[in-house]
């Protein structure tokens, strides 16, 4: 179901009866490993457990590539996410702008931007030679890349990934999901306040 975050539906107990992180995204599958339903969060967690039930090629089945394709999905949980993340809030949505913050998560960005860079000029998707579940979680991050400063001419091997994954048909489906949901307009004192604001850390 849709979750609006800005109208605080993360707040919900039925959202959080799903995640008590508060925090998109988070699925239930109707029919879980015992049968019943089974609910998930953490993006990375819901990829590794949709690709595994699925059998997809998205996680290969080789151990060796297995492995080098999840440590690039880690590398998206643990780098590319927070640090873009923080980049963003510093950036844009911090109601003043500290250049201490923004120095330091534009130099990360560009950082991780490198660390692509060379793995992206040795392997055609991050896993390897396949599309898999790393490529998924870190496009979404790359898309836009303006919107953090980064030129995305500077980083060719980058350039050349993004644009094989939004050529994918799949993709174009997704991202034209995202422009339909896209409100137009400033947010709103009470959106900051459920996204940014003290209500994110009240006790529940």
């Amino acid at each position: 179901m849709p979750v609006n975050i800005g109208a605080g539906d993360q707040f919900k107990p039925e959202f959080l009866a799903v995640t008590p992180n508060h925090r998109i995204p988070a699925i239930v599958d109707p029919d879980g490993p015992s049968g019943g339903p089974f609910p998930l969060f953490e993006s990375g967690a819901i990829l590794i457990y949709l690709a595994e039930k699925a059998g997809s090629a998205l996680l290969p089945r080789d151990r060796a590539e297995q492995y080098r394709c999840l440590q690039w999905v880690m590398f998206q949980v643990g780098g590319v996410g927070p640090m873009f993340g923080q980049y963003n809030h510093f950036a844009n949505y911090a109601p003043e702008k500290l250049p201490y913050a923004v120095e330091r998560y534009t130099n990360e960005v560009a950082r991780l931007h490198r660390v692509l860079e060379k793995r992206l000029g040795e392997s055609a998707f991050l896993a390897g030679q396949g599309y898999s579940i790393a490529d998924v979680c870190t496009f979404p991050w790359i898309r836009n890349a303006d919107r953090r400063g980064m030129d995305l001419a500077v980083y060719p091997a980058v350039k050349r990934w993004h644009a094989a994954i939004a050529a994918r048909p799949a993709v174009q489906r997704g991202v034209a999901v995202l422009a339909d949901c896209h409100r137009q307009g400033s947010m709103t004192d009470a959106e900051r306040e459920n996204m940014f604001g003290k209500t994110q850390f009240a006790v529940r």
